[in-house]
């Protein structure tokens, strides 16, 4: 009789849950810590936040507002309002992008969803822009609490519920149907 050989040990596994809870954590970091230094503000941030301001710019001419462009800032007659870092999207394409990569998905299925993804939150990202600018001029009162308070939670819950979306209509495989 040959001597059994001993089993090797088992190695633990994360449960799936911790698992994406700690890839999610390391590429939310990463991006923050990736975009922090002066210089990727200045080489990536900056630029992004005016082409952002741009667009936001663009939108509130085609409601046949007469605006200027300034840097950052959307200028008009009648009000003035700077698109700064945080008012951009990137946090929220962060946390989307974060929990896109972090999920157990094909590779193909997280393409998508990035790409889409980014396409959305800036689309309503416009919209947020747009309507605090005109907030800014008919209800100038309100301008810093739906800033601060309504836009900055509406964008980063969309985010979340994008996320969300995704992952449970497009990231999973096809599930078989029911009989």
């Amino acid at each position: 009789m040959d001597a059994a050989e001993p089993e090797a040990p088992k190695r633990k596994r994360l449960r799936p849950e911790v698992a994406f809870l700690l890839k999610f954590a390391f590429f939310l970091v990463l991006f923050f810590v990736a975009t922090a230094p002066k210089p990727m503000n200045d080489a990536f941030v900056e630029p992004f936040t005016a082409g952002v301001a741009k667009v936001g710019g663009f939108t509130a001419g085609l409601f046949g507002e007469d605006t200027t462009m300034i840097g950052t800032a959307i200028v008009s007659p009648r009000f003035a309002v700077n698109v700064r870092t945080g008012c951009n999207g990137l946090e929220t394409i962060y946390i989307f992008f974060a929990g896109v990569l972090a999920f157990p998905a094909p590779w193909s299925r997280k393409l998508w969803g990035l790409v889409l993804g980014f396409l959305a939150i800036q689309l309503l990202n416009n919209v947020r822009i747009v309507s605090l600018f005109y907030i800014g001029v008919y209800f100038p009162q309100h301008f810093e609490d739906s800033h601060v308070v309504i836009w900055q939670a509406i964008v980063i819950l969309f985010g979340v519920a994008l996320f969300l979306l995704w992952a449970d209509r497009y990231a999973r495989p096809s599930r078989p149907a029911a009989p």
